[in-house]
């Protein structure tokens, strides 16, 4: 309380603030998405390459940086038939399984950061940053370098709490080779994960886990994901799992990190324009026309009915971070966003069975746990897995728990920086330990923090002989000493039942 000079006489007022400053909780969901645009210019002129800039919508998105890439002729093979009635019928395929050329590696645009963004909003997106790191019709393939230098741009943008890069599975080096489908039977040849893929996802979660940071949470996808076979129905996710798990890091590190699988098949078409596409097999009247050519036959309507239904298939990361974002703001960042619904998805792209799970959400040797989402007969596509990529530690296996500790950190951080340079006395620690206990008392109200009473969900120790010595305070640290009972999801649910013997 300042002391009021009084010189002469008369009658003075003095205001006496009795109330301990309060704790301004941090946004909890603002992801960064880094990969190529169509362009990145902020109303001419205005470059906006490897430059973070916050959107708020698909709209928003559309005019700082353009649309999905053009999807080429030489991706789709369609072939048409003539029967003998005269009708006829067309066969679509992505070129990588064209049965004439199967040595054809040519596939899909790899990017896909236009769709990882709807996909965001579809699921619950709000606030997200973006950085374009370059023009994806100059670029051929994403490229690794380009990713990590996005990732650095996004490091002192102090909102940004999740990193999301959906593009990482799609990074061309020199080392990958990309599946080769044979005509069936024959099974598909897995490609080997490039170099590019392990550095993208090693510098997230090292952006995520640095000790000057850790205020953010990184997606990590999966580098590709096996289809299924005549010989595997279900796909060979082993080698999948472990391309992500060679991929992550150590113990300390991972805590700051997810893994997902595997990849979504959204309600998107992907970018076909109509006077581009042609068809490559069929009837002399048809072959080599473009679909545009054909407009008002029925050939025209199946074709593009067709095109229509060529789904794109996503990482789960994007919807993860929308997913993320809609369950902190229905019921809080304590809530696990796992049994939640992924939206405008048609499903995951392969059915992982318990059996197949049990290995992925509890791993004995590398603790690397990952997440998958699954379809279930009358629920939908839900999010089957709670946990980070440290998935052994009793203290950060859960998502829910890492991400509230790191929401009040930042929270509590920023809101005693009033008190660097006040005087290090009882009276500051009075205010400091008041403004603490006060914040966490609402959050144990709203059933972030476990305990039948306040002193049983946490506790705030700050003072000399407590948190500080004397040497403490004479070289000018104040410690502040937080323990908090998170709340932790019911990962498993047992019901136990018992038959009683007849009692009358």
């Amino acid at each position: 309380m300042a002391v009021l000079k009084l010189s002469t006489p008369g009658v003075f007022v003095q205001e006496i603030s009795t109330l301990p400053p309060s704790v301004a909780e941090v946004e909890t969901a603002i992801p960064a998405f880094i990969g190529y645009t169509e362009k990145a210019e902020r109303f001419a002129p205005g470059d906006l390459t490897m430059i973070p800039n916050k959107v708020t919508s698909v709209a928003e998105f559309e005019q700082f940086y353009g649309k999905a890439a053009e999807e080429t002729d030489d991706s789709i093979f369609i072939t048409v038939t003539e029967a003998a009635d005269g009708k006829m019928s067309a066969t679509l395929a992505f070129k990588e399984t064209d049965p004439t050329n199967p040595n054809n590696l040519k596939d899909r645009s790899k990017f896909n950061l236009y769709y990882s963004i709807k996909h965001f909003y579809d699921n619950g997106g709000g606030v997200c940053f973006v950085v374009s790191v370059g023009d994806y019709k100059a670029a051929g393939a994403p490229v690794a370098a380009k990713l990590t230098d996005g990732l650095k741009a996004i490091e002192d943008i102090d909102e940004v709490t999740l990193l999301v890069v959906p593009e990482a599975s799609k990074i061309d080096d020199p080392a990958a080779t990309y599946p080769v489908q044979p005509a069936p039977p024959a099974p598909p040849v897995a490609p080997v994960p490039p170099a590019g893929y392990n550095l993208v996802v090693q510098a997230m979660i090292k952006q995520a886990s640095d000790p000057k940071l850790r205020d953010r949470f990184a997606l990590i996808d999966p580098f590709y994901v096996s289809p299924k076979s005549s010989k595997d129905p279900n796909g060979d996710i082993d080698t999948d799992v472990k391309w992500i798990r060679d991929a992550t890091m150590t113990v300390l590190e991972n805590r700051y990190a997810a893994a997902y699988y595997p990849n979504l098949v959204t309600a998107y078409a992907y970018n076909y324009l109509l006077d581009k596409v042609t068809v490559k097999e069929g009837p002399a009247s048809v072959k080599g026309k473009k679909i545009k050519d054909l407009e008002g036959s029925a050939l025209y309507n199946t074709i593009v009915s067709a095109l229509g239904k060529l789904w794109v298939v996503l990482p789960p990361s994007p919807a993860m971070a929308g997913l993320y974002t809609r369950v902190d703001n229905t019921k809080g960042v304590w809530k696990s966003p796992a049994n939640e619904s992924v939206l405008a998805t048609l499903g995951p792209n392969l059915a992982i069975s318990n059996r197949e799970q049990e290995n992925l959400n509890v791993d004995p040797n590398s603790g690397k746990s990952i997440n998958v989402i699954r379809t279930f007969p009358g629920f939908g596509t839900l999010v089957w897995g709670a946990r980070t990529l440290n998935g052994n530690d009793n203290e950060w296996k859960y998502i829910s728990v890492r991400r509230f500790f790191n929401m009040v950190e930042e929270s509590v951080k920023k809101s005693c920086q009033w008190a660097v340079f006040e005087p290090n006395t009882i009276d500051t620690w009075v205010k400091v330990q008041s403004m603490i206990e006060n914040y966490l008392f609402l959050k144990w109200r709203e059933g972030a923090l476990a305990g039948v009473k306040p002193e049983q969900a946490f506790y705030v120790k700050v003072g000399l002989g407590t948190t500080m010595t004397s040497l403490d305070i004479l070289e000018g640290r104040m410690n502040v000493e937080i323990g908090m009972a998170v709340a932790r999801p019911a990962e498993f649910i047992v019901l136990k039942f018992t038959q009683l013997l007849q009692q009358s």
